[in-house]
């Protein structure tokens, strides 16, 4: 991943909630929440509420102009084993760290004979931002902004030039677009889809060809100062051609078949609200898709945390036991997939607020 730099914000105090005095992070979104920063070869350290980012010198000058609140240590021969020295010259008796962020082979590197107590506390990182301040609300709002500029410029693209194109080629463009001539990073690889392609709910671009009628699916993001917006909209290519909410569909089947997830996505989002389980608004869109006899073909999450990651928590699933709170902020978006004929997905992103939910790219 690419060096960033950080956010023009007041940074929220780290670890809240969890009373974690030492810990280790290796993971790139979870090191740039703690300090600003990141690159593909660090690891940073909260010692007795002192920062330290190791990292080799294609990188210490950056780290040290754009690091916030931390020391940056410049390691000399390999990160793993430099991070042990550092650990056993430091005299840590305890440290929490996320089982995930390591291979085996690194962990047993950094730890083997160390002599230090290691908790094991899976995801720490991401349970300590599941909860955004404003100003993290703030750039999130923004990146959604950004993101649906984004699918217009690529809806008006479409409309003057997409009949006869590929999925591939319609997938290239896509990207360049929502780059924006290199001023945006993307949050994942968008995906594009055509009729059949769009029932699967990750499809890969094909030479499938776009032409009148055809339903046409898309999802994609954009980051801004790292945090990410995520989107997804099905539309009727015709000389209309836009990702707005209203489509008219000149398949009847796939007109219905709109209607009830984007209905399902209107309940799921009015379901939202502080003090309940993450589980309830997964429950909202999914039994109505269930009751208009659709509810094998409903087969994913409604929803997933969005941050810093793409995915992060709360994931608003039918197992989802999260209690939401004010300032979560995650997708909602229901689909149904009819393998062989057509899928169809809509997708926001909301916030938690007092009383209900409020959509990002509706309030700018």
């Amino acid at each position: 991943m690419s060096r960033s730099k950080p956010p023009e914000l007041s940074r929220k105090p780290s670890r809240a909630g969890l009373n974690l005095k030492n810990f280790i992070l290796k993971d790139e979104n979870a090191v740039y929440h703690e300090c600003g920063y990141s690159c593909d070869n660090a690891i940073f350290l909260s010692l007795a509420g002192r920062k330290f980012f190791l990292t080799d010198a294609r990188y210490s000058i950056e780290a040290r102009e754009l690091c916030k609140d931390t020391e940056v240590i410049e390691v000399e021969r390999n990160l793993i084993k430099d991070a042990r020295l550092f650990l056993r010259k430091a005299g840590v008796k305890e440290l929490s760290y996320n089982p995930y962020d390591f291979s085996a082979g690194e962990w047993e590197a950094l730890s083997k004979g160390l002599g230090i107590r290691f908790k094991a506390r899976a995801n720490f990182s991401q349970i300590s931002r599941i909860v955004k301040s404003e100003d993290e609300i703030k750039i999130l709002k923004r990146a959604a902004q950004l993101g649906a500029e984004r699918f217009d410029e690529f809806a008006a693209f479409v409309r003057a030039s997409g009949e006869g194109m590929s999925e591939e080629e319609l997938f290239f463009n896509a990207e360049l677009i929502f780059k924006k001539k290199g001023e945006l990073a993307l949050s994942f690889s968008p995906i594009v889809a055509i009729n059949e392609n769009a029932a699967k709910a990750h499809a890969l671009p094909s030479k499938k060809r776009l032409r009148q009628g055809d339903l046409l699916l898309l999802d994609a993001g954009v980051k801004f100062n790292r945090y990410c917006s995520d989107r997804t909209r099905t539309a009727c290519f015709d000389e209309n051609f836009n990702f707005g909410k209203e489509q008219n569909f000149k398949n009847a089947k796939q007109q219905e078949i709109y209607e009830i997830v984007k209905e399902a996505q209107a309940l799921a989002i009015a379901a939202v609200m502080p003090g309940k389980k993450a589980r309830e608004i997964d429950a909202a869109a999914r039994d109505f898709i269930a009751a208009q006899g659709y509810g094998e073909a409903f087969f994913h999450s409604t929803g997933h945390g969005v941050g810093v990651d793409i995915h992060e928590l709360p994931f608003i699933s039918k197992r989802g036991d999260t209690v939401l709170k004010e300032g979560m902020v995650f997708s909602v978006e229901p689909g149904i997939y009819l393998p062989g004929e057509f899928g169809v997905r809509i997708e926001d992103v909301v916030v938690v607020r007092e009383h209900g939910a409020e959509i990002l790219s509706e309030q700018i």
